[in-house]
């Protein structure tokens, strides 16, 4: 039996051998490298071209040079807020009382006719020094000039003078100050009359104690406007009481602010259907017009007048307490004037009827205020009470001689005149008061305007602001130089005027309340789709920029290497 030999030695059965089985075209290849990079170069974009790259450069930088050069100029020039250079330094100070204390300058002037030349200057010079040691206002200069003798050249020097001293030997020394005109009366005996080597003198101590005198209310409200007002400390006047002060500050609060013209209004009412006329324009002309006059060189008045019939008061109590004058005046359904052309208002009522007012206690603050007919309503006007007869259908102008009295002191309250002193020298207080007050306002309003403008950079200052306080300050500079005179209270009025008109510009107040919350709620819905392509497509191109650059370098150095 023989055995099987293998056909060949080297060669394997195709049973025995794995690849026999798998069909030649199933048999997987595995793929060379370079057809791997030339399948994902298919995938990449073609290059671009340089041309279609400069396009691009030059659309989104003219898009970038529209908003620079052209957009932002524009914006800029629509939404700048225009602020005017202001003095704000100048302002600063005036309303700190550094560039001017008030300083009025009273001129007195002596008339010594019964005097020899010598004498009349020895007691001029010593009256002149004790009252220098009696003043302790700095701001209050009382200056002696002495007139002289003859009739039309004192009556000259003596028009400018604030006041005029008549010495007159007599056998007492006593004084004496004219009602009706600006003149004080002091008699003498002949000994007093200090001689050419006297250092001191009674008769010059007590002239000096009777301007003093003379002047202390006016001292004293000067005083007391100074310190109130915003000025430092040591600019303000010392030695006013506390008590003094309150009285000042209450006489303040009833008088109505400082206007170049109050509208006067006159009005008649009654409970019933008489009376209805009265003889009011011969009543004023009669009892009120010479007052009104003297008036006329600081305020301005308009007048008129009006009847109301069954006018029913706001409290029909038969005796009326000092709650029930409050109420008395019937707001809702009498026709009372109210402010007209700007002016304010002063209200004199004469109501008929048989009312009467429980009298004040004795002492009481509100003594010097009302009567048992009438009362002072602050900052308002005056309600006078007239009882007349059932019957009576009109009311004459002697039957209003008491309401116009009245009405004519209250206005005289309501102004803010002095109460001491003769009319005509309480007018020329009341010019001087005036001119402080007015300056002091001016000055303060200068002062918020200033600091109104550091506390709000974007609030718009336009120039007719600047204009304005210019204006104010030029007219500040000559009040405070003509202080004391009707040339001071002028430019002070002036002054004032233009200082508010300058603070309340109309667009200015409108840009107070304009936050800068609300120009982000405005900026970002605008320039939100706008401004993110416009950033985003710079940002793209700047980085294919850079990549573009670093490709080149990058050829560059491998040519170097071949």
């Amino acid at each position: 039996m023989s055995a099987r030999r293998p056909l060949n030695n080297g060669a394997t059965s195709a049973k025995s051998s794995p690849e026999a089985t798998i069909p030649p075209t199933v048999r997987p290849e595995t793929p060379s490298n370079d057809a791997a990079d030339t399948t994902s170069a298919r995938k990449q974009p073609p290059p671009e071209k340089p041309s279609d790259v400069r396009r691009r450069t030059y659309v989104i930088l003219s898009f970038w040079l529209i908003v620079l050069l052209l957009g932002l100029p524009i914006w800029w020039e629509t939404t700048t807020i225009y602020r005017a250079n202001l003095p704000l330094s100048e302002m600063l100070d005036w309303a700190d009382g550094k560039a001017c204390r008030p300083v009025f300058p009273l001129r007195i002037s002596i008339q010594a006719n019964s005097l020899h030349e010598q004498e009349a200057q020895n007691l001029l010079r010593l009256t002149q020094h004790a009252l220098d040691d009696l003043n302790d206002f700095s701001g209050h200069h009382l200056r002696l000039q002495l007139s002289p003798p003859a009739a039309k050249e004192a009556e000259k020097d003596d028009a400018g003078a604030a006041l005029t001293i008549r010495l007159i030997p007599g056998e007492s020394t006593t004084s004496t100050l004219d009602p009706y005109s600006p003149i004080l009366d002091i008699t003498y005996p002949p000994h007093t009359i200090p001689s050419a080597t006297s250092s001191s003198s009674s008769l010059a101590t007590y002239v000096a104690s009777q301007l003093r005198a003379t002047f202390a209310e006016e001292q004293a409200i000067i005083s007391y406007l100074l310190s109130s007002d915003s000025m430092p400390s040591d600019h303000r006047p010392q030695g006013l009481t506390p008590e003094a002060a309150d009285s000042l500050s209450k006489r303040t609060t009833r008088s109505l602010k400082h206007a170049p013209t109050y509208h006067l209004t006159f009005s008649l009412f009654t409970s019933g259907p008489l009376p209805s006329s009265w003889d009011i324009e011969a009543a004023i002309a009669e009892f009120m017009k010479p007052v009104l006059d003297v008036l006329s060189p600081i305020h301005n008045f308009t007048i008129d007048t009006q009847v109301q019939l069954y006018a029913t008061p706001g409290v029909q109590n038969q005796v009326l307490t000092k709650e029930d004058l409050s109420s008395f005046i019937n707001a809702a359904e009498w026709p009372l004037s109210p402010s007209i052309g700007g002016a304010p208002t002063v209200n004199f009522i004469v109501f008929v009827g048989n009312q009467t007012i429980l009298a004040a206690p004795q002492g009481s603050p509100d003594e010097t205020d009302r009567t048992s007919q009438s009362w002072l309503i602050p900052q308002w006007g005056t309600v006078y009470l007239l009882p007349l007869p059932s019957d009576t259908t009109h009311v004459s102008a002697e039957k209003l001689k008491q309401p116009l009295l009245t009405f004519t002191s209250h206005l005289l309250s309501l102004t803010g005149t002095p109460q001491s002193g003769s009319l005509p020298l309480r007018l020329s207080t009341l010019a001087r008061i005036r001119s402080a007050d007015l300056l002091l306002r001016a000055s303060s309003t200068l002062g918020s305007l200033a600091r109104l403008a550091l506390a709000l950079p974007s609030i718009s200052i336009p120039e007719s602001v600047a204009d304005g306080v210019s204006k104010t300050m030029s007219h500040l500079r000559l009040a405070c130089e003509t202080l004391g005179g009707a040339e001071g209270l002028g430019h002070a009025r002036i002054a004032e005027a233009e200082a508010e008109r300058a603070f309340f510009e109309k667009s200015m107040v409108g840009q107070l309340y304009f936050p800068d919350e609300h120009k982000l709620a405005v900026y970002i819905p605008l320039l939100g789709p706008v401004g993110v392509p416009l950033l985003l497509g710079l940002l793209n191109e700047i980085k294919a920029w850079r990549k573009r650059r670093r490709e080149r370098a990058e050829q560059q150095a491998t040519k170097k290497k071949e």
